[in-house]
């Protein structure tokens, strides 16, 4: 069954594919070259006890399927015939290896006050995933603009290189700005920052940053 699912995953065209785990192939085939090349090492713990129920193809796609969709363990443990413990397992071993790989690791907000390498311009924003109802405190996680329970993740980037910088997530309740100063993620003076409508109050904590212009009551 493993193996015609992922032979159907590869059959999905590239756009498809980037709807179905958020990433597009490119990434993902150096996703499995960079947990092959961790496993490789003879010092890896992965070496060790008894062979895996999936390979690492697969591994990945699990994982790639935790962070798009968000779903419990034991909901992704029902389509790979899987237990919820054994998700787990493969999730957090996968996220390790492709830190301890080294190509999928971000600068983090530091590198935004980093005198040898300051972003001339840097873009910022929030994306909403989708989530399950959670069981406690459903109401921190409830987006009144989307209309269901959300992660929130901020989202800092180079313009110039395309490339994230730093992420930071929370609640689907919260207000962007809100979490912006939660984020405390600050700019260096010479970097011009661009925020949608969102971030209106951005400026106190950085004045070189632009914003749109509201609309008053009036012009409406």
């Amino acid at each position: 069954m493993f193996i015609s699912k992922i032979m159907d995953y590869q059959n999905l065209s590239d756009e498809q594919f980037k709807r179905r785990f958020g990433v597009y192939k490119q990434t993902y085939r150096k996703m499995v070259e960079s947990v092959k090349s961790v496993e490789a090492d003879s010092n890896s713990p992965s070496k060790r006890g008894p062979k895996p129920k999936l390979s690492i193809e697969e591994q990945v796609l699990v994982t790639l399927e935790y962070w798009r969709e968000y779903r419990t363990y034991f909901h992704i443990g029902t389509s790979w015939e899987l237990s919820e413990s054994t998700i787990c397992r493969i999730v957090n071993k996968t996220e390790k290896m492709l830190l301890q790989s080294g190509n999928f690791r971000l600068k983090g907000k530091k590198a935004l006050l980093n005198q040898a390498e300051i972003p001339v311009i840097t873009v910022m924003d929030v994306t909403e995933t989708p989530i399950e109802r959670p069981q406690k405190k459903q109401k921190d996680f409830f987006s009144g603009k989307r209309g269901y329970h959300t992660l929130k993740s901020q989202l800092v980037a180079d313009q110039n290189t395309e490339e994230i910088i730093c992420v930071f997530c929370g609640k689907g309740r919260g207000h962007d700005f809100s979490l912006f100063k939660k984020s405390r993620v600050r700019f260096h003076p010479l970097t011009t920052s661009i925020e949608d409508s969102g971030y209106q109050g951005i400026a106190a904590y950085h004045s070189n940053s632009y914003t749109p212009k509201k609309k008053s009551k009036i012009e409406n």
